[in-house]
């Protein structure tokens, strides 16, 4: 089917134009103004709006079972939720498997877990839970045969990595063109300050960040910076950044030439700890936890400035009376994790560009272009190049609204940014060219998601991004 999008302001991460998008069999086939329609072609009317590149979140976690719970989104809601918040793809972060399994084992049940499912196009990361060498000797045909280019291991939680497997395995990443990304925290600074207040009978949702403190996620941080240098420079993603200390590490390391990129969420740029102290605290439990508020402020200056290269959402969704039911009180029985795949375009539009936070430009590179590039999705994702999917999403600029729960297509009780108010809304999603999601309403179907293979890590491509600043 064809499709034309008529006279909206296209954006990309390098510039914006008023200008039409045709699409033909799924593909962008011409931008330009003034583009004609046959009888056949359906046209979208875009006048007043931004046509931008399809939402890619590089961090959800559908359908994961942490030992005592199991995420209530599998990988229809999850991607249901996704498409109606404007992204059209997303790369899964992979759940452990069964001790001393083999890589392959868990993609093999994340295919299954995902075929048949899935709205919106997808990919998984790799997920290293121990190290021998026939892990490491598996890591090449992952990436070549399977297109999973990218790795994540943990310093903490029981799969976790010691550094002298965390130094193997980020060297033999480089070698395969594999990009590591690590869940930075001091496991032993954590569980010592837990067994402390536990011990102290101090055991609330607050509790839960003092038994965090951001300095357990720095001093990781700059730990894993450190390895990857050791490891021949081994290229270095850190997801899910919460706080100033760790970023001036990435940007001492950036400084000396060293190929580290960073992510974060939108819960540590809206949200802080004092949400612990409420009666219903217990829904904002996630590893790290929310800072101060003062480190909301640092991560703003660091999507401006170009010190945080992707905002995705760590999407991992745990219902707020199961939660109630687990933990009885006692934060350390409590499933980790945040639902907010639906919110993350709107809530960065509207706080970040509607505000003068960052440019509509950097927006499109933070959602889009830069995940797509890091995780071996270009230039099939993330841009309006002819022959491109046309995974597009169309944003109004002028609508005002309230987040509610009661609006959103996920699985959870609620959502965590309940009440804030949003300018700007994603009024059109289109996945390869056809409408998934049209002013708040799913319109796809279960099983049009297709399986990303991704393409090995590029270090060229990243350092001619690295090299451009957006206007």
């Amino acid at each position: 089917m064809k499709r034309l999008i008529k006279n909206g302001t296209v954006v990309e991460a390098t510039g914006r134009r008023v200008a039409d998008v045709l699409i033909e069999d799924g593909k962008i086939c011409a931008v330009g103004q003034g583009l004609s329609a046959d009888g056949i072609t359906e046209v979208i009317d875009a006048t007043g709006r931004y046509v931008l590149p399809g939402g890619i979140d590089v961090h959800t976690h559908f359908n994961i079972d942490v030992g005592i719970a199991r995420s209530c989104d599998d990988f229809f809601s999850g991607t249901r939720a996704a498409a109606c918040g404007g992204t059209t793809t997303i790369v899964d972060h992979m759940g452990f498997g069964p001790a001393g399994c083999s890589l392959h084992h868990q993609l093999e049940v994340y295919h299954q877990s995902a075929a048949g499912k899935a709205v919106v196009d997808y990919s998984f990361h790799g997920v290293i839970q121990h190290v021998d060498e026939a892990i490491l000797d598996e890591m090449a045909s992952m990436v070549t045969e399977q297109g999973i280019s990218s790795f994540k291991f943990y310093l903490t939680y029981g799969h976790k990595l010691n550094d002298a497997d965390a130094l193997r395995a980020m060297a033999r990443l480089r070698t395969v063109s594999a990009l590591a990304a690590v869940h930075p925290e001091n496991d032993a600074a954590i569980v010592f300050r837990r067994e402390q207040l536990v011990a102290a009978g101090q055991t609330t949702p607050m509790d839960h960040a003092r038994s965090r403190p951001l300095e357990c996620e720095a001093e990781a941080i700059a730990s894993m910076i450190n390895l990857a240098h050791l490891a021949g420079d081994a290229p270095l993603y850190i997801v899910h950044l919460s706080n100033g200390l760790g970023l001036d590490y990435t940007r001492l390391a950036r400084g000396a030439g060293r190929a580290v990129w960073v992510e974060t969420c939108p819960q540590y740029l809206l949200l802080d700890e004092l949400n612990y102290l409420r009666e219903d605290g217990l829904k904002f439990i996630l590893s790290p936890p929310l800072r101060p508020h003062t480190e909301l402020d640092k991560l703003w200056v660091g999507l401006a400035d170009g010190s945080i290269d992707t905002v995705a959402t760590d999407h991992c969704t745990f219902p707020y009376h199961q939660r109630q039911e687990m933990a009885q009180g006692d934060f350390t029985r409590c499933p980790n994790g945040l639902p907010g795949v639906e919110n993350r375009m709107a809530l960065l539009f509207s706080e970040g560009v509607m505000k003068g936070r960052i440019t509509l430009e950097r927006f499109v590179e933070l959602t889009s272009t830069l995940p797509a590039k890091l995780f071996g999705l270009w230039p099939r994702k993330g841009h309006f190049g002819v022959g491109a999917d046309a995974d597009i999403v169309i944003f109004d600029p002028s609508r005002r609204y309230t987040v509610r729960h009661c609006d959103l297509h996920d699985n959870a009780d609620y959502s965590p940014y309940e009440g804030m108010q949003c300018q700007g809304m994603p009024v059109t999603t289109l996945s390869r060219g056809e409408i998934v999601a049209h002013e708040g309403q799913f319109t796809g179907h279960a099983g049009a998601g297709k399986f990303l293979h991704r393409q090995p890590f590029d270090h060229e491509l990243l350092r001619q991004h690295r090299s451009f600043v957006p206007a």
